[in-house]
C-alpha cells in the first residue's frame, strides 16, 4: 500500500473538511470507477478493509445504479453487507431477510412512453424492474456498438433478453424501476436528455458520457441513504459516500462526508469533502482506514 498511501497524502491537498466529523456509522459505495477497479473486480486489499469496518459494526452498503443481480456475485454474498441500494435508489434490498425494505417505481403507463420517446434516436434501451434488468433481442447484437470492452460482458451476462420491451411491460407485474438507454455521443445524450426532462417530471440523471437513467421523481442515491438512514437510526451526518460520475452527485450531497475518486468527473470532485486515490489504486479502502478505521 506504499505507492497507494503516497497518493493518498498527495490528495490532501483537495480536502475541504468540515470543522467537525461525526463518527461515521455508514458507508454507501458505487461501483463502477469507485469501488470496482477498471477490470470490474474488487481488489483483495479493499474486502478487508471492508470487512474490518462491518466487522467493528459500520453499515457498509452498495449504492449503485445496477440492478441486484448486476451487482457481483462476490459482493451480494459479502458477509456482513446486509443491505443494497440499487437502480439509483428505486430500491432498497434487505439480503438477510429476502425483502425490499423501500422502493419508488415508475408507471408502466410512463416507461411506455419513455420507451417510445427513445426509439426515436439510435439507441439501446433497457428495463430494470423485478430485481432484474431486461433488453430487446434486437440490441444484443449491438452491445460492443454502445459499450465499453470492458463493460460488454457485464451488459450480455447481466440482461436477460427479450423479442419485445413493450410486451415485457404490459405482462409485467410490477411498475419499473429504472429506464437505462445508451447512445453514440455525449452530445446525443444530452440532447435526449432534454427532451425526456421536458416531457416527464421524473428524474433524469447520467453515470457514463453516453447513458441516460430514468428513474421516479425524487429518486436517486442520496435519498436512499437517507431513506436507510431513517430506518435504522443514522443520522445524516453519520453517514460517508463514495463516487466518481454524474449520478453520485447527489449523494455526495446528501452525505454527512463525501468522498470522490480521484478518477472522477471534476464536478463531482468539487463538491466532494476530500478526494481519494483512483479506483485502479483502491482508494475507497484507503479513505475508509483513514477516516473510519483510524477514528474508532
Amino acid at each position: 500500500m506504499t505507492d497507494q498511501r503516497r497518493k493518498g497524502d498527495l490528495c490532501k491537498m483537495n480536502q475541504r473538511m468540515k470543522s467537525r466529523r461525526e463518527k461515521v456509522k455508514m458507508i454507501g459505495l458505487d461501483l463502477d470507477g469507485t469501488l470496482l477497479n477498471d477490470k470490474k473486480e474488487v481488489c483483495s486489499y479493499t474486502e478487508k478493509v471492508l470487512k474490518t469496518a462491518i466487522d467493528q459494526g459500520v453499515v457498509v452498503l452498495i449504492a449503485t445504479g445496477r440492478p441486484v443481480f448486476g451487482v457481483p456475485e462476490r459482493l451480494r454474498s459479502f458477509p456482513g453487507m446486509r443491505y443494497i441500494i440499487t437502480s439509483n435508489g428505486a430500491r432498497i434490498l434487505d439480503q438477510k431477510e429476502n425483502r425490499t425494505v423501500y422502493e419508488k417505481m415508475i408507471t408502466k403507463e410512463e416507461t411506455q412512453r419513455i420507451l417510445y420517446t427513445l426509439e426515436q434516436f439510435d439507441s439501446l434501451a433497457d428495463l430494470y424492474f423485478e430485481e432484474k434488468a431486461l433488453g430487446c433481442l434486437k440490441s444484443k447484437e449491438r452491445v460492443s456498438e454502445f459499450y465499453p470492452e470492458n463493460m460488454q460482458k457485464y451488459i450480455l451476462e447481466s440482461r436477460t433478453f427479450v423479442p419485445d420491451l413493450h410486451e415485457a411491460v404490459i405482462t409485467a407485474e410490477k411498475d419499473i424501476d429504472k429506464i437505462q438507454a445508451v447512445v453514440r455521443t455525449t452530445g446525443e445524450r444530452d440532447r435526449i436528455m432534454e427532451v425526456l426532462k421536458t416531457k416527464f417530471d421524473l428524474t433524469i440523471s447520467c453515470a457514463l458520457s453516453n447513458n441516460i437513467e430514468v428513474t421516479a421523481k425524487d429518486v436517486n442515491k442520496g435519498k436512499g441513504l437517507l431513506n436507510l438512514g431513517k430506518i435504522l437510526g443514522i443520522s445524516r451526518a453519520e453517514i460517508m459516500a463514495f463516487g466518481d460520475g454524474l449520478n453520485d452527485m447527489d449523494m455526495l450531497k446528501e452525505a454527512g462526508f463525501a468522498v470522490a475518486m480521484e478518477n472522477g468527473r471534476d464536478e463531482v470532485k468539487e463538491i466532494a469533502d476530500y478526494i481519494t486515490c483512483s479506483n485502479e489504486q483502491e482508494g475507497v479502502a484507503y479513505a475508509i482506514e483513514k477516516f473510519v478505521l483510524n477514528s474508532l
